[in-house]
């Protein structure tokens, strides 16, 4: 029976999210048949003995998770672990480079640009200003005209000196998860209310998650094949989320890929892997297995 060590909480704004994904995490491998122990991340460092685990599952999001710093850590040690590899971790953690890599690989991508101060940006509103290594949306402003943007700029540029300022796509909020080398069913959020940002996300009960997504299979298929490209491009491996935005003439745009996201029951990755026939312990215990194959 192998022993599995689930790491949580960290350094991050998205500390409770974290812990809130590992407790899941854990009781799913428990359900499996795991033996499985548990460890809350305080401070950038791991400081519990690893010798009597044959793996490490990163439960951690944001700083010190997606950043490639913990994965490194590992790395050093020998320690086997799930998800990416600590330089893709770093590279997709950053949107600014990832921005930059998919563009290079001809991946449809938003335009934007980088702004280092509070003049107005070269993007036509209305526009979504965040920071360029951040997740679950923390620091993310959508402005809708000028009038909003000293204040925008003031609350994103609190959170984080690299700050991408991007041209907002008109449409649908759409996600696709992969797991190992299965691509999941297209995933639509639509929001109760305003846009998909921090609140909406975690605090919202009233939002709506279509899975799969209700698309022409053409557009379906197309999602799926650009999500598995950027993937593979941004060298990920093992798990990973692609989130889009689909304009209203079905073209999709890429944001972001999440190399850790969030693991609860009722958030997207599993839900996407549920509407596939996939359990949650199952979807936990597929991601171990991987290391072992």
């Amino acid at each position: 029976m192998k022993n599995i060590l689930v790491l949580m909480g960290g350094i991050s704004s998205e500390r409770n999210i974290s812990i809130s994904s590992g407790k899941a995490i854990s009781k799913g491998l428990k359900e499996s048949g795991y033996n499985v122990s548990e460890f809350i991340i305080d401070n950038p460092s791991i400081e519990c003995d690893l010798k009597n685990y044959d793996l490490v599952f990163i439960a951690l999001h944001g700083v010190f998770g997606e950043d490639g710093k913990i994965q490194k850590i590992l790395d050093d040690i020998d320690i086997p672990y799930t998800g990416s590899s600590s330089e893709s971790c770093k590279i997709s953690f950053n949107k600014i480079i990832t921005k930059e890599i998919l563009y290079k690989n001809n991946i449809r991508v938003p335009n934007g640009v980088v702004v280092k101060d509070k003049s107005y940006p070269n993007i036509s509103f209305p526009l979504i200003i965040k920071p360029a290594c951040e997740g679950s949306s923390v620091g993310c402003n959508f402005v809708k005209n000028k009038s909003e943007w000293h204040s925008a700029y003031e609350s994103t540029s609190s959170i984080s000196k690299q700050i991408l300022v991007e041209e907002f796509i008109p449409g649908k909020e759409i996600t696709v998860g992969i797991v190992g080398k299965r691509v999941l069913p297209v995933l639509e959020v639509v929001p109760f209310q305003g846009w998909y940002d921090f609140n909406s996300k975690y605090k919202s009960k009233n939002n709506k998650y279509i899975v799969p997504a209700n698309l022409p299979k053409s557009v379906t298929k197309k999602l799926q094949s650009i999500a598995l490209e950027v993937f593979n491009v941004l060298g990920a491996s093992g798990f990973g989320r692609i989130d889009f935005r689909l304009s209203d003439k079905n073209e999709p745009y890429v944001l972001e890929l999440n190399s850790i996201p969030g693991f609860t029951k009722n958030s997207l990755l599993p839900k996407a892997a549920n509407a596939a026939g996939i359990s949650f312990s199952d979807l936990c215990s597929i991601i171990v297995e991987e290391k072992f194959n």
